[in-house]
């Protein structure tokens, strides 16, 4: 009904700054957190959103439950696949190759927001079709975080309905999955080295340094500016040099980003570029 819509656009825009989230980014997606915080009247037996926000002014520990209302986890395997692709066949194989001339063995990756795991997996997926060719005897560890506990389950779980794959190159969905009851689960040699922990981005963060770090769809879309030069200056600290930051095919980042290199002006990929040594000009 338009007049439930423009009540609860109304509360949004009210209450998402306060969460230090941005209207801006939830425009397309607030039918899905206006149906949640529905639901949530329901259950506390309040009238309408009015009752609500009475109900969070008394009640303080709501927020943190609102803020989950707010959490977006669509993924999909290879989504943005010419990104993936990008990552597959020139990213993946570089890194690869840096991390061989430094004497490591393995190339670190860090899905941040990864939701139910696609994100992760297809980094994986991605460099079983093309670096694990080009530069053998390396290896990838992959690791994947959220804050949503319920998504890191089905992320363990490596189940996924037909929609999750619709994205997949030709031949990899035989490659990487096995098919009963119409839902495919990804083979265990795609499951190695790949790990799922829970953390919220806004409050912990793996420790790096990183070969690769995507952090898509989320900072950047859903966080207000403060919050995103904040995550993008830790983002920035945990990537190596020559490292790659991925981002949402539709973000920007915030503000100016020196350090920060896009690789095409058509690709959300950025290099994290070596800082210039310091010169003393003789004193």
């Amino acid at each position: 009904m338009p007049g439930r819509d423009e009540a609860c656009i109304r509360f949004l825009q009210w209450c998402l700054p306060e969460l230090g989230l941005r209207w801006k980014g939830y425009r397309k997606v607030r039918r899905t957190v206006c149906k949640r915080i529905t639901r949530r009247l329901r259950e506390l037996g309040l009238a309408d959103l009015e009752a609500y926000r009475r109900y969070l002014a008394a009640h303080p520990e709501e927020w943190r439950r609102l803020d989950g209302f707010c959490r977006i986890p669509i993924s999909r395997f290879y989504r943005d696949r010419r990104v993936f692709e990008t990552i597959g066949k020139q990213l993946l194989p570089e890194l690869a190759r840096r991390a061989r001339d430094r004497g490591a063995g393995m190339v670190r990756c860090w899905s941040a927001g990864c939701a139910s795991g696609e994100e992760a997996y297809s980094l994986r997926i991605a460099w079983q079709r093309q670096a694990s060719v080009e530069v053998p005897g390396m290896g990838i560890a992959v690791l994947g975080t959220d804050a949503e506990p319920q998504m890191l389950q089905r992320a363990r779980a490596a189940v996924y309905a037909a929609g999750s794959l619709k994205d997949m190159p030709a031949g990899c969905t035989e490659t990487a999955f096995t098919q009963a009851d119409g839902l495919y689960r990804l083979r265990d040699e795609f499951r190695e080295r790949t790990e799922f922990r829970l953390q919220d981005i806004r409050e912990e963060m793996p420790d790096g340094p990183f070969d690769l770090i995507c952090c898509r769809n989320l900072s950047f879309t859903y966080f207000d500016e403060p919050r995103q030069r904040s995550v993008l200056a830790e983002l920035s600290r945990r990537l190596r040099d020559h490292a790659y930051l991925v981002i949402g095919a539709h973000e920007r980042l915030p503000g100016e980003s020196p350090s920060l290199q896009q690789l095409d002006d058509l690709l959300p990929i950025y290099r994290k570029l070596p800082a210039e040594p310091v010169r003393n000009n003789g004193r």
